[in-house]
């Protein structure tokens, strides 16, 4: 025989029912969307969304701070303008590249910084085009260092805080895994790294004029300067980036800031004297193991 639930009774009945009914349907709403989401993309597809986005590197513009460019200079100028743009477009594809290496500055060291220094050599040579003929522009030095805005990606899992590098690169656990990949550049304990050599400028030189001795010795030693920081940096990251990481983000780098040097070295000489030619074959370095 069936008893009258209380009134009491048919509430709590009515409450449970709902409760029930609601963690079903969201049990069958998120299934609904896990199961939309894996038919949507793989795991690959799931992985490059989520690297997308880390923000894109902005740098002054150089072009509307230039001088009139004589028409003796036009074509250098317009080769090196077009460079500094091939160098932003590189950068922003290794941010890509290369999200989650490195620790909390590895923007700052392995993208931003190089990309300065390809820009000053970049930026001087077009004032040197210029000066040839006319007078050589001042200060575009300064439009060298270029910023990274952070992108649309802040949620991205693996990614958070990755938007200059803020929030110590969270997501980056188990990224040992790059020792070993970094040919040239791996194995345990700094007596693997090896040493960086250049060759030597000093003398290749002329004889240099009293006037641009100063000048002269000033630069030679910023070129052991450079040399110096280069293989600090060698040192200081073992085990980061891919094959090509000592290449692209420590020689060629370092190619670029002695080509900069370099020229500002023949520039001083030429100034009462003849200026030489084809030391900018002596930029380039190699890592000595």
């Amino acid at each position: 025989m069936s008893r009258a639930l209380p009134k009491y009774n048919k509430r709590r009945v009515a409450l449970i029912g709902s409760a029930t009914a609601l963690v079903l349907t969201g049990a069958v709403i998120a299934g609904s969307a896990l199961a939309g989401e894996s038919s949507k993309s793989s795991a690959g597809t799931d992985a490059r969304t989520l690297a997308a986005s880390p923000g894109t590197i902005s740098c002054p513009d150089v072009a509307s701070k230039l001088p009139a460019v004589p028409a003796s200079a036009q074509a250098e100028v317009t080769r090196n303008l077009t460079l500094l743009q091939t160098q932003i477009d590189e950068a922003n594809k290794r941010l890509v590249d290369t999200v989650g290496q490195g620790g909390p500055n590895f923007v700052q060291n392995a993208i931003l910084g190089p990309l300065k220094d390809k820009r000053v050599a970049t930026v001087n040579r077009i004032a040197t085009a210029i000066g040839r003929t006319a007078a050589k522009p001042q200060g575009l030095d300064a439009l060298a260092p270029c910023a990274l805005n952070a992108g649309g990606a802040a949620g991205s899992a693996g990614n958070a805080g990755n938007a200059g590098n803020a929030g110590k690169n969270t997501g980056n656990a188990g990224n040992t895994g790059n020792a070993g990949k970094n040919t040239g550049n791996a194995g345990a304990g700094n007596a693997a790294v090896g040493t960086i050599s250049c060759p030597d400028v000093a003398s290749q030189l002329p004889a240099v004029p009293a006037s641009a001795k100063a000048e002269v010795d000033r630069n030679l030693a910023l070129l052991q300067t450079q040399i110096n920081e280069a293989n600090t940096r060698l040192v200081n990251t073992v085990g980061q980036g891919g094959p090509n990481f000592v290449q692209n983000a420590i020689l060629g780098p370092l190619k670029d800031k002695r080509t900069s040097t370099i020229d500002r070295i023949a520039i001083s000489i030429g100034r009462t004297a003849a200026k030489p030619q084809g030391l900018n074959s002596l930029a380039a370095c190699t890592l000595t193991k």
